[in-house]
């Protein structure tokens, strides 16, 4: 089974993972979502998001943009990371990836390393 991770605001897909004040978790098997849940992150701190997805049992995530701290975080998990996606309705959003029609694109987010300032598109 997959469980896919989705930061949504306003009801879209949030392109920055750090600031979506909801996850929407799609529990898949066969390329079908059995089962969806919303649920609310910790506070955005330095690491916390992606150790909270990996304590969740994430094998999946899909965002605009993320920082690369936390795409190695995560992916020291073996949670793969699937950045540049179009911020549409989360249910469309997973129907697309496991159907294998899902566009992404580049990082929408860059971060830099050393003072941890935010650049990203919105």
């Amino acid at each position: 089974m997959r469980k896919i991770a989705i930061p949504v605001i306003d009801g879209k897909l949030s392109a920055h993972f750090g600031h979506a004040p909801h996850f929407y978790f799609y529990h898949a098997e066969n390329d079908k979502v059995v089962k969806e849940q919303m649920e609310t992150p910790p506070p955005h701190e330095f690491g916390v998001i992606p150790n909270w997805l990996a304590e969740n049992n994430v094998t999946d995530l899909i965002t605009g943009g993320i920082g690369p701290k936390a795409v190695e975080i995560l992916n020291q998990n073996n949670i793969n990371v699937f950045t540049g996606a179009p911020a549409n309705e989360p249910a469309k959003v997973v129907g697309d990836f496991l159907s294998g029609t899902l566009k992404t694109t580049a990082n929408m987010c860059n971060h830099d390393a050393e003072d941890h300032e935010h650049n990203c598109e919105h």
